[in-house]
């Protein structure tokens, strides 16, 4: 019998019987995956063929699968879209590489996975993706779970007398909390999709050099431009979400091309370019909570004179977050520079970005922007009094995150609202040693008080 992990404190309580399939047509690399997951808190079993998957999930429950996307016979996208139809509510992870982008978007289409993997995975990485599908399928699990209680709830307060005023309190209060324990985990779960892009895109930022990876500056602004406008929760999402992954639809791009401002493609690569609003859109199209971020994603190249594309919308026609979203990306891709072949500084950007109003941009919203750019020149997200900055060596166990954390690379290692523990201090600790020389980590830190009711300082 294998070896099982206990779960992290701080991670959410699971079941104990939890099963994971893993699926690969080389034997080795299933023995490297049951090794790498002995000791984690679920049970493994593998299929060496999509076939033999399919003949353990009519037998035996299942609740996550991971599969390979190239196998003779039954390939991985093939499997998942089986498995879905079959058993929607078993997560599914593809195994893949950046040369399969066609099995890629086929999964994510036809066999809606929760997330794909690269070859070759970081074990680090991997676990937690697991870790966090098992979660987020047991999340799922309760909602509709709570659901279908507080139906059944809701029918039985109907059929109640008037005279049982008591009862009717009664049931009153439980169905209170029913909604609360409802309102709960539907916010995890917001939460989980709007940390699941930011993964996402950091994976993406993997093919790009650190001065070329954009996606985290332009979550940053737009979400700044939002608490600006005072925008509202839902709206806000969104758009932190179509920030986070603006740029999707270039997954299949070359290297070359991704590297190439946009003012000196080829006719050819220009017509490859306009089209990466609607492939970003359409990788999203089967994920329904990401619905209103891959709107804003397909019209982020629009004008404000209506000659931009995909669909030439003008004026207020465009969503107000694809506005936000161009004017961001714009102001970032310029000084990156992405837009023309020398890096424009930040005065000019600037400047750029107010001659295009009523051009390209909103005029009224141009001036808001630029405006909320100068006055906070040179640091748009100073440090304010609900937060401290902490390096990793005076990080202390039950610290919460104020802002995420991304890697020098671009990958990002920890959402806001992840609270620290000791072993996870410890693995940052010696993520940082591990780092090129110099690199140092800095941790915006939420500020709480302590026993003496004085605010946590920085070690």
């Amino acid at each position: 019998m294998s070896e099982k992990r206990q779960q992290p404190e701080n991670a959410q309580k699971l079941p104990d019987n939890l099963r994971v399939l893993l699926v690969d047509d080389e034997e080795n690399i299933l023995r490297s995956l049951k090794r790498l997951l002995r000791r984690e808190p679920y049970e493994v079993v593998t299929a060496e063929s999509g076939d033999a998957a399919i003949g353990v999930l009519e037998n035996e429950r299942v609740d996550l699968i991971i599969s390979d996307a190239r196998m003779p016979g039954m390939d991985g996208p093939t499997l998942l879209s089986t498995a879905r139809r079959r058993w929607p509510w078993i997560v599914r992870i593809l195994l893949t590489g950046y040369a399969d982008m066609n099995s890629t978007i086929k999964a994510i289409n036809d066999g809606r996975i929760y997330q794909y993997i690269s070859k070759p995975w970081e074990d680090d990485d991997l676990r937690t993706t697991i870790q966090q599908a098992l979660a987020f399928q047991y999340s799922e699990r309760r909602r509709l779970a709570l659901e279908k209680l507080a139906r059944k709830q809701n029918r039985e307060l109907k059929t109640l007398n008037e005279t049982l005023e008591q009862k009717v309190a009664a049931r009153t209060t439980e169905l209170q909390q029913t909604t609360d324990m409802l309102d709960e985990t539907l916010a995890e779960l917001r939460k989980s999709y709007v940390t699941t892009t930011g993964v996402f895109a950091s994976l993406f930022n993997q093919r790009l050099p650190a001065d070329l990876q954009t996606n985290a500056q332009v979550s940053s602004l737009a979400r700044a431009v939002a608490a600006h406008l005072e925008m509202e929760e839902n709206a806000t999402r969104d758009l932190e979400m179509a920030a986070a992954l603006y740029n999707l639809g270039k997954l299949a791009w070359s290297d070359e091309m991704l590297r190439a401002p946009s003012d000196k493609l080829t006719r050819e690569q220009d017509r490859i370019y306009r089209r990466y609003p609607e492939a970003g859109e359409q990788l999203l199209m089967a994920l329904d909570p990401l619905q209103g971020a891959a709107a804003l994603i397909r019209h982020q190249r629009e004008r404000w004179d209506g000659r931009g594309y995909p669909d030439e919308l003008e004026g207020e026609a465009i969503p107000l977050g694809a506005r936000i979203l161009r004017l961001t990306v714009d102001f970032i891709e310029m000084q990156a520079g992405l837009v023309v072949r020398h890096k424009m500084p930040r005065e000019d950007a600037i400047r750029t970005i107010k001659r295009q109003g009523g051009r390209l941009y909103q005029p009224e919203l141009c001036e808001t922007f630029t405006e909320l750019l100068e006055n906070n020149a040179p640091d748009l997200y100073p440090e304010d009094d609900t937060m401290i900055a902490v390096p990793t060596h005076g990080l202390e166990p039950g610290m919460v995150l104020a802002r995420d954390l991304h890697a020098a690379s671009g990958m990002l290692l920890l959402n806001e609202g992840k609270e620290l523990t000791e072993r996870l201090i410890d693995k940052l600790i010696a993520f940082e040693k591990g780092e090129p020389r110099g690199t140092r980590y800095t941790l915006f830190i939420c500020k709480s008080d302590d026993a003496d009711g004085q605010n946590v300082e920085a070690g």
